[in-house]
């Protein structure tokens, strides 16, 4: 994606898991972590959404970095329908905090990813520690058991996703009182307006990030 990324190998319960780092031009200021969409059904590393995402992070001053779930590209194993690919995700996790210890974390997903993501966020809940905030696009409500999740996530939504229907994650916020952003004329993969999700992430998003919810 640019010339300060690097790519890099995990050892995961099910083998190697092969990712990339994108890091901005100084320090980095966080972490943030980028989850695909569906193995199964094309989802990589470098689907468009989560490049835009990782970029987005990059220009916020964040390291961006992105793995490919097992059974993709040269990462190992097979899919696992959220539940390895969440152990993998905080493989991930504490990789990164190793690498950038006390910087706050971002989790970020597309589709599938959003699942990962906010079940990787119930189990750091879970021990005391919840990564400060989600952005979740395309949000897998309806699809998948989506828990409840945090009053300041940011919520992308396509007004005409075909996959995931509008309606469905409307039913899902609805109870938790949470708000969603609804781009018009926009498909489940935001064809032509993936410059949406950059400008709204990076206008929701904090100057200075805390490690504090």
């Amino acid at each position: 994606m640019n010339k300060h990324a690097k790519k890099f190998t995990l050892t995961g319960s099910a083998g190697n898991i092969e990712g990339v780092l994108n890091l901005p031009e100084g320090a980095p200021r966080g972490i943030a972590l980028v989850a695909h969409p569906h193995p199964l059904y094309g989802g990589t590393m470098d689907n468009k959404v989560a490049q835009t995402l990782a970029r987005t992070f990059v220009e916020l001053g964040y390291g961006a970095a992105r793995i490919n779930f097992r059974g993709v590209g040269s990462s190992e194993g097979v899919h696992d329908h959220g539940a390895g690919e969440t152990d993998d995700m905080a493989l991930l996790l504490a990789h990164m905090q190793e690498q950038y210890p006390g910087l706050p974390v971002a989790l970020a997903g597309f589709s599938f990813g959003t699942f990962v993501q906010a079940q990787l966020q119930q189990r750091l809940i879970a021990v005391g520690a919840p990564a400060p905030r989600l952005v979740l696009v395309g949000a897998a409500a309806g699809k998948w058991a989506m828990p409840e999740i945090a009053p300041d996530s940011i919520l992308i939504h396509g007004e005409l996703d075909e996959t995931i229907p509008l309606q469905d994650v409307f039913d899902w916020l609805r109870p938790q009182d949470i708000a969603v952003t609804v781009i018009p004329g926009a498909d489940h993969f935001f064809h032509r307006r993936l410059q949406h999700i950059k400008t709204l992430v990076t206008q929701l998003w904090p100057d200075q990030p805390s490690n504090e919810r």
